[in-house]
């Protein structure tokens, strides 16, 4: 369905987004939509592209060629409306180690423009959301994988944004905490948009609906994970095929 039938802007958009290191292509002409509503998982092999189209789309990266949007804004003309729109959870957050978790979330908020009662209850709804209360004021270099990653989650959600960007939103969390973000996820995705890499096939088919495939540097697969799993194939399967030149031929 076009975007006029639709009758709403994608809230993430790459339009032939291409990234070259000197002569490296590290992705090439990689063009997707993600509406509201949608929780669509990045996918490929170790080195395939997948953090920097991430990076791409957040702005934090400028393309060699191609257009970023979030929202309809151009991250490369007009990123401050976009990044309004734009909660990032990056593979390894931005967490200053010697803060608390407490401090963080009031920094960020503040950054964010939230002041007053709005920062407080917003702090509160997040501490509560990723489960900080019992750690908030220890400093985060002091605490495990797991719990980093959740306080990069807290802050990712403190604006309440309408767009999430995660990279590899579970890695570091035992099987409980898994659980919980999946449940976090699907939750946010019924009114959020929501694009999560991750190398975790079963946290694919728990937390997704579709997928795209990224394989060195090129978009192979955009489309709904139950076609990849039709007759009863595993998403690995599905996964190997498509990597080694099988299903986007």
């Amino acid at each position: 369905m076009n975007d006029l039938a639709r009758g709403v802007v994608p809230m993430i958009e790459a339009i032939g987004l291409t990234r070259y290191y000197g002569d490296f292509v590290a992705v090439r002409d990689i063009t997707f939509r993600v509406y509201k509503g949608e929780v669509v998982a990045l996918l490929g092999p170790n080195g395939a592209g997948k953090s920097t189209t991430l990076k791409l789309l957040t702005g934090y990266l400028a393309p060699s060629a191609g257009e970023a949007r979030i929202g309809g804004h151009n991250m490369a003309t007009d990123r401050l409306a976009g990044a309004a729109l734009l909660g990032y959870l990056p593979e390894d957050g931005p967490l200053y180690l010697d803060m608390t978790p407490r401090g963080l979330l009031n920094f960020f908020a503040e950054a964010r423009g939230l002041t007053g009662q709005l920062k407080q209850d917003r702090i509160d709804a997040v501490v509560e959301l990723c489960g900080l209360a019992t750690v908030l004021n220890k400093p985060i270099g002091k605490l495990s994988r797991g719990y980093r990653q959740r306080v990069g989650m807290a802050q990712a959600l403190l604006h309440e944004p309408q767009v999430l960007i995660l990279d590899e939103p579970t890695a570091g969390l035992d099987p409980i905490q898994i659980h919980e973000v999946r449940e976090t996820i699907r939750r946010l995705g019924q009114e959020r948009t929501i694009l999560l890499s991750t190398h975790i096939l079963q946290e694919v088919e728990a937390m997704a609906h579709r997928a795209l495939f990224i394989d060195s540097g090129r978009l192979i697969y955009d489309g709904p994970i139950s076609a990849l799993v039709e007759g009863g194939k595993r998403l690995d399967e599905a996964f190997r095929e498509l990597t080694s030149g099988g299903l986007d031929e």
